[in-house]
């Protein structure tokens, strides 16, 4: 059974190696290859020509061609210097040269430029965050369609009662109307990942709900430290009341009050 797992690996290997990219596991690089995957995440999209489009992880440029043809301008933020280059060689010396800026870096560590919409196969360890840097990027921008981890996905549109309703369900359907759109098979990227995947459209609320979102994401991590418990139970923890208490006492100092 080991030989048999080692020489289809190695297959793997060399298919990969025939493409010129061995790519990063660190970095989460799956790429999309379907194109009939592609087509239907710009579709329901709703691009339009006058569009300035970012692009998180574009790769080896699969969708950012397909959005250069439909958008005036795409704004590509890539990590990794190797697919920044094979980005530059697919677009050079063609009509969608002047229109791709590539940003090299880690997107959570780059402060984004104005952007209409966002259409993206996101790396998955940076899910979280970059939904969470999205919505609370000023301007709005109108919708952003991304690629998640399927279980991800489902966190993102569950219910209250749900098995899988949490503090990022909470907050993310705080800011946001969230829709699931499709499922992706694993079979879909090269190299295929180890989970399923989906696709889900996230339209940011405008304007958004007028309370202090640093003070309520503080609220839902204590209400869902302990899952199954109640809300008082929760509030009740030794560490929970002590920081509640530092902070109180922080406020009344800041704003000269007497406790």
């Amino acid at each position: 059974m080991p030989k048999i797992r080692a020489e289809k690996k190695k297959r793997v290997h060399n298919e990969i190696a025939k493409q010129g990219i061995l790519f990063n596991k660190d970095f989460g690089q799956h790429i999309l290859k379907n194109p009939i995957i592609i087509t239907s995440m710009l579709e329901k999209a709703g691009l339009r020509p006058t569009d300035v489009c970012l692009e998180i992880g574009p790769g080896t440029g699969n969708m950012t061609v397909k959005l250069l043809e439909q958008v005036k301008k795409v704004i590509a933020c890539e990590i990794d210097t190797r697919l920044v280059a094979e980005l530059q060689k697919r677009v050079q010396g063609t009509p969608l040269q002047s229109k791709l800026q590539i940003l090299v870096g880690d997107v959570l560590k780059t402060e984004l430029p104005f952007f209409d919409i966002c259409v993206a196969n996101i790396p998955y360890q940076i899910s979280s965050p970059l939904v969470f840097k999205l919505l609370l990027h000023r301007p709005f921008c109108r919708c952003a369609i991304l690629m998640f981890q399927l279980e991800f996905a489902q966190r993102l549109v569950a219910k209250p009662g749900d098995k899988l309703y949490c503090r990022l369900s909470v907050n993310t359907q705080l800011l946001a109307r969230v829709h699931m759109l499709m499922k992706v098979g694993k079979n879909n990227f090269r190299p295929p990942p180890k989970v399923e995947s989906a696709v889900v459209r996230i339209e940011p609320i405008n304007p958004p709900p007028p309370i202090p979102y640093t003070e309520w994401d503080g609220l839902t991590r204590i209400a869902f430290t302990r899952k199954n418990k109640t809300l008082g139970s929760a509030f009740r923890q030794t560490a929970v009341v002590a920081m509640l208490e530092k902070n109180y006492k922080l406020h009344c100092s800041l704003n000269n009050k007497i406790m």
